[in-house]
């Protein structure tokens, strides 16, 4: 391999080595300052999400270390901010407290398998190029779950928000009859400081969007824990924290871990691939710079993967950080390494502050960001312009309450399929006319000036033809052909719109040409495109019924037809004759007839007659 070839390949694998030659001061200048804005924003913000998975606080800090150092190595973003994410964590603590109890080495063990996992899942994702995996997952089913998401999230807080002990569901109802049940030892002071943390973190958002809220509000928490001594009060705090940063270990596992993982694990690559370029995509779009979704699949997979050996939980992209990031001035993916480097000396030189911390506050940071995730915009746009994007994504939400998350999203998706199915099953289909002055072919029904052609009848059906649709299409083409009396002499397909066919469309076909053939009628396709044009010569349609019964354009098999059929009755001089005198005949028979439906008619009402013959037609073209 040239040398040449060597450093391409290189330079397509870590796409960091595409800018960072022309990496500039002011770049340097503007991805340090966002890092160290986002850095002191996450340290509260990942502590609180981890111990909505069931774990010690430090396990979020973990997760915005490694993984942030590997993805600008890879990514092809910009903008993308990673960590740990609050709908990630509810589902990453359903899954994992299946298999272990949280707060147990084991179920760290699960969570950190469960990294390991997801990371192999997208890296594998990435080099078999299935990103379209990522449209299973339609917008009113992310929507539906992100509905849920913030009630389930918000829900799991209860307990440290009352300061009462609860056991882990992801079911709302249970966790709210937990709280009801234990309602004479809630804490007054935990709900106290819980109340003044939300109010807290709104007035804040208002009035100072980019202002570090969270920080200050475990700072100055910690310090009242501290000074007044709330523990005598009953007020949980996070207590000793492991100084340092992560050490390196595998994780341990065994087979019937990783089977027991792999409808979480599945779950969580769809939320994750939809999240990562949903914010990809979004920023992309804005700056006008190329995003791969496959890259993105292998940097998401890679900051995983390698994260897993020092103790990470699942990180996804944050929208709400690169919010704050792009505010801040960001300008390349650098930034996540000054983020990590911000969360590298928290863990090295603050963790004994984190002790005082109280487990209320943190409670506060998860609930008020809740509260910020519930967006009716989005449900009322669905209701005005399709309805049933709106019963999909409330479908969706209700499953994801009542019957688990996975479930949930699982039968969100079903119902999308089945929607997708429903409509591709009733397809639009027409019946053209030619519009008058054009070789254009329009919807008789919708276009007024679109005129029928004498013994040809041109359908059109907008969509792909399939198992689910196949015989419907097959009905309309009989019931149209029986509808003229059978006088036409040829069906166009006009099949510009048709993208795919499958084994089932295509025997519906043979049928329909069969049928036609014992009514004296020729069936004709017209814009086929080349991928369907080769599924029916490989299938040996095309072949049988002929090469001339296939055209570029409608015009042209109009064209082909007539001019076929003038021939053919120039050919036989005995039915010219008897044309001739029958045609004589029925031009007068013709006048007599426009006589008097002129009489009947109301003035300047033209009667519009479909043109007659090759001659008669290209009269009516440009």
């Amino acid at each position: 391999m040239k040398p040449t070839a060597i450093l391409s390949w290189i330079k397509n694998q870590f796409n960091i080595l595409n800018w960072l030659p022309d990496y500039t001061k002011e770049e340097f200048s503007a991805d340090l300052k966002s890092g160290v804005t986002v850095g002191v924003i996450e340290i509260p913000q990942v502590m609180a999400y981890a111990v909505i998975a069931g774990l010690s606080p430090i396990y979020g800090l973990y997760g915005s270390l490694i993984p942030l150092l590997i993805y600008p190595l890879f990514g092809t973003s910009r903008h993308l901010a990673l960590g740990t994410v609050a709908t990630d964590m509810i589902i990453i603590a359903t899954g994992a407290s299946m298999i272990a109890d949280p707060g147990t080495d084991q179920y760290v063990s699960v969570v950190l398998l469960l990294t390991l996992f997801v990371g192999v899942v997208h890296i594998s994702l990435s080099l078999m190029r299935m990103g379209w995996l990522v449209n299973l997952l339609s917008k009113p089913v992310i929507y539906g779950f992100m509905i849920a998401a913030p009630l389930i999230i918000g829900a799991s807080q209860l307990g440290n928000f009352f300061g009462v002990e609860t056991e882990g569901s992801q079911y709302v109802g249970n966790l709210i009859m937990q709280i009801i049940q234990q309602f004479d030892q809630v804490n007054n002071m935990s709900v106290l400081i819980g109340v003044i943390g939300i109010v807290f973190l709104f007035i804040m958002k208002k009035l100072f969007p980019i202002f570090p809220r969270a920080f200050v509000l475990i700072a100055g928490g910690g310090v009242a824990v501290w000074a007044l001594n709330f523990q005598q009060l009953g007020v949980d705090v996070i207590g000793v924290v492991p100084s340092g940063l992560p050490s390196f270990q595998l994780p341990e596992f065994t087979l019937e871990d990783i089977r027991q993982l792999i409808p979480t694990a599945a779950t969580l690559v769809l939320v994750q691939l939809m999240s990562v370029m949903s914010i990809g995509k979004t920023f992309a779009s804005k700056y006008k710079y190329p995003l791969n979704a496959n890259r993105e699949f292998f940097a998401v997979g890679m900051s995983n993967l390698v994260g897993s050996f020092f103790q990470s939980p699942p990180i996804s992209g944050s929208f709400s950080r690169t919010a704050v990031s792009e505010q801040a001035g960001r300008k390349t993916a650098l930034s996540n390494v000054f983020v990590a480097l911000v969360i590298g000396l928290a863990l090295v030189f603050l963790t004994p502050l984190f002790y005082y911390i109280p487990i209320p506050a943190l409670a506060a940071i998860i609930i008020a960001a809740t509260i910020s995730m519930i967006d009716l915009k989005e449900i009322r746009y669905f209701f005005r312009t399709k309805p049933e994007d709106a019963y999909i994504a409330i479908f969706t939400a209700l499953s994801v309450l009542v019957i688990g998350i996975q479930e949930g999203i699982l039968l969100g998706i079903s119902a999308s399929l089945i929607a997708v199915l429903y409509h591709s099953s009733r397809p639009n289909m027409s019946v053209l006319g030619h519009v008058h002055g054009s070789r254009e072919f329009r919807d008789v029904d919708r276009n007024p000036k679109a005129m029928p052609i004498e013994e040809i009848l041109i359908l059109r059906f907008d969509t792909s033809i399939a198992f689910n649709n196949a015989e419907i299409i097959k009905d309309f083409i009989i019931q149209k052909s029986e509808e003229s009396n059978k006088k036409i002499r040829a069906i166009i397909v006009d099949a510009k719109s048709i993208n795919d066919l499958d084994t089932t469309a295509i025997e519906v076909f043979q049928s329909v040409v069969e049928t036609l053939e014992k009514w004296d009628i020729e069936l004709h396709f017209a814009g086929l495109k080349k991928p369907v044009l080769d599924l029916l010569l490989k299938s040996g349609l095309a072949r049988e019924m002929g090469g001339a019964h296939f055209h570029n354009t409608t015009h042209k098999a109009v064209k082909f037809l007539l001019n076929k059929w003038d021939a053919k009755e120039k050919s036989d001089s005995d039915r010219e004759e008897y044309q001739s005198e029958l045609d004589k005949e029925n031009r007068e028979s013709e006048e007599e007839n426009e006589d008097k439906k002129e009489k009947e008619q109301p003035e300047n009402q033209e009667e519009k007659k479909p043109p007659h013959r090759l001659s008669d037609y290209l009269k009516n073209i440009d």
